[in-house]
């Protein structure tokens, strides 16, 4: 099975431009705790509740700073035609609960989590993904 037959499509995205408190007005319309920041159809980070509350307001940062200076650059991804068992053994091995999806020409087409590899009912894949992901760092 491949990662676009269980990936969640029509992910929520933010510019870099944007400022946090827009961000965190988007993660509580939607109920997540991240959003992956897109700039020109490119992604280059993902923001969490966590970066903004480590990054911005316990540095004393205001709601109007821009995403960029708070986000999580250079983060990791796969891709859409990848098997679900290697992305699952990934998402272990580096610990993530979530990962964009991206095609071959590195646009974002989604985003899978624990929950959509929960979802494929592979039986390897969860074990591998949950057991991973709960290892202490």
């Amino acid at each position: 099975m491949r990662i676009n037959e269980i990936m969640t499509r029509n992910v929520r995205t933010i510019r870099p431009d944007q400022n946090i408190r827009e961000a965190a007005a988007i993660m509580a319309q939607i109920d997540t705790g991240a959003l992956l920041v897109n700039d020109q159809d490119r992604l280059v980070g993902m923001l969490t509740d966590r970066d903004i509350a480590i990054r911005a307001v316990a540095e004393g940062r205001g709601a109007d700073t821009p995403v960029q200076q708070v986000m999580t650059p250079n983060i990791y991804y796969c891709f859409e035609d990848e098997d679900v068992q290697h992305v699952a053994e990934n998402m272990a091995d580096i610990q993530v609960r979530r990962l964009p999806v991206l095609n071959r020409e590195k646009r974002l087409v989604g985003v899978v989590s624990l929950g959509n590899i929960t979802a494929a009912n592979s039986q390897s894949a969860n074990s591998v993904v949950l057991e991973g992901v709960a290892r202490p760092h």
